[in-house]
């Protein structure tokens, strides 16, 4: 192990916090900058816990990569009230970002909280994403900048490009479950497996005591998805009489969080061995992928009893607004599969017309893709296998067209997960063959055979297409 390298390490046994083994100097002192008196009104940056990441006026890459520069996590102090400060970061990757159209960052003010009980709020003036003339190995560097006024004096703030979501929240979270009398008898917690770090990798089973569906979270700076899943625990563990019919109905199997190191160290894409987990699902190497390969080994061994009715995965997306869903066509030609596909997405669709994109859907597999969790559980034999896809900003359609997406619209998404799922395993068929009816007359005036072959096309772009 490199010196100065960070590891976090969780030991072994029930529900506990992680604990910081090794403190991150990046290359900097341990010892803090303190203003040198009351008259100092220097900014004070800081970076070194849960999740964060800064390094001077750049985003530290994922850990033993040198790419991967997108989540921003920070911490600021000694602040002014009254001035404008510029903020730039000039070490992003992506070409292309929301950032340039309408997302804001996020703050947070102790204070604020404190005296208004204001939580996250979106802010800044000026904010322009841009390419500057910085590059490496002949790859290209961008800048985020923006403008902002503090609101008080001495206050303690934070800086995020997410709402955050860290391995403690879940820790502290799945405690609460735990020591409920009631949510409890239904919901067992455990231990899936241990990181390369030794930090616990949970899954859940929830059913009800007398008792299949699989979801979870893989990229660590990715937190609107986190929310998305504890919205869906909220729901699917409250005392409704749909949460009580799903229990009945189903047997859910949940890991609320794959990549807990990546998370921990304030990765935004991959794990401590500096690899994209997302992309390892026909990996074998168990002790290089714990996580991966226990979560692929479960669901093997669950299709050898019983079906699974459904598997999904939960990501955000850089770079579109609303929320959508990656499926698998595959190269089956056969209709009644295209259609299958397609209709728990659009009933999705159907029941978040706000926030659901049916037409920002894509159902091909890219060579580029085979080794995820969603294309492998497709092909071991799960039908309705899927990736969710979370915008970093907001919404697009009806009534929160304009708006950036908050905690509770990304909760709010748990619920309708759940919801839909009800409505696709009805009895009562009814609206599953509304929308299969739907989806044919769609059909009609889609070319099927470019939708097979331009796996970067969507429905609504081929639909927009004079040629289709």
């Amino acid at each position: 192990m490199k010196e100065d390298t960070v590891v976090y390490l969780a030991e072994d046994g029930g529900l506990q916090r992680a604990l910081f083994c090794v403190l991150p100097s990046w290359g900097q002192s341990n010892t803090l900058k303190q203003p040198m008196d009351d008259c100092d009104n220097t900014l004070i940056f800081e970076a070194r816990f849960e999740s964060g990441n800064l390094q001077k006026l750049t985003v530290r890459p994922d850990l033993f990569t040198n790419k991967h520069t997108q989540w921003y996590y920070f911490q600021v102090t000694n602040t002014q009230a009254g001035i404008v400060y510029r903020f730039t970061i000039v070490n992003f990757t992506k070409p292309a970002s929301l950032y340039n159209r309408g997302m804001r960052p996020l703050f947070y003010s102790e204070k604020e909280a404190k005296a208004h009980n204001i939580g996250w709020q979106r802010i800044g003036d000026q904010i322009k994403y841009y390419r500057n003339n910085l590059e490496q190995d002949g790859h290209h560097y961008f800048s985020l900048t923006w403008m902002f006024q503090f609101p008080h004096n001495k206050d303690t703030c934070y800086f995020a490009h997410c709402y955050p979501y860290t391995y403690t929240n879940l820790q502290k979270y799945l405690s609460s479950i735990n020591n409920d009398s009631v949510r409890s008898k239904f919901c067992k917690i455990r231990v899936l497996c241990h990181t390369s770090a030794r930090n616990m990798v949970y899954v859940l089973t929830i059913t009800s005591p007398l008792k299949n569906s699989d979801s979870r979270k893989v990229h660590p700076g990715e937190t609107n998805s986190s929310w998305i899943m504890k919205g869906f625990l909220n729901y699917i563990l409250g005392d409704s009489s749909d949460a009580q019919l799903l229990q009945d109905t189903f047997v859910f199997k949940v890991v609320p969080m794959l990549n807990p190191d990546g998370v921990i160290v304030g990765n935004y894409w991959c794990s401590l061995a500096g690899q994209d987990l997302n992309h390892t699902y026909t990996s074998l190497l168990k002790e290089s992928f714990p996580s991966v390969w226990y979560t692929w080994n479960m669901i093997h061994r669950l299709m050898e009893n019983r079906e699974v009715i459904l598997y999904c995965d939960r990501h955000g997306h850089s770079k579109k607004e609303n929320i959508f869903m990656y499926g698998c066509d595959g190269s089956d030609r056969c209709k009644a599969l295209y259609l299958q596909q397609r209709i728990f997405p659009l009933m999705l669709s159907k029941n978040c017309p706000d926030k659901f994109s049916f037409s920002a859907c894509k159902f091909n597999i890219q060579k580029s893709k085979e080794g995820t969790g969603r294309v492998v559980m497709w092909k071991m034999g799960i039908r309705n296998s899927f990736t969710t896809e979370a915008t970093f900003c907001g919404s697009t359609l009806g009534n929160k067209q304009g708006t950036h997406f908050n905690t509770i619209d990304l909760e709010s998404m748990g619920y309708h997960f759940c919801d839909s799922l009800l409505d696709y395993c009805d009895p009562d068929q009814t609206k599953y063959y509304q929308c299969l009816k739907e989806l044919e007359e769609m059909k009609k005036h889609i070319n099927l055979e470019k939708v097979h072959d331009d796996s970067d096309t969507s429905l609504k772009e081929i639909a927009l297409d004079p040629e289709s």
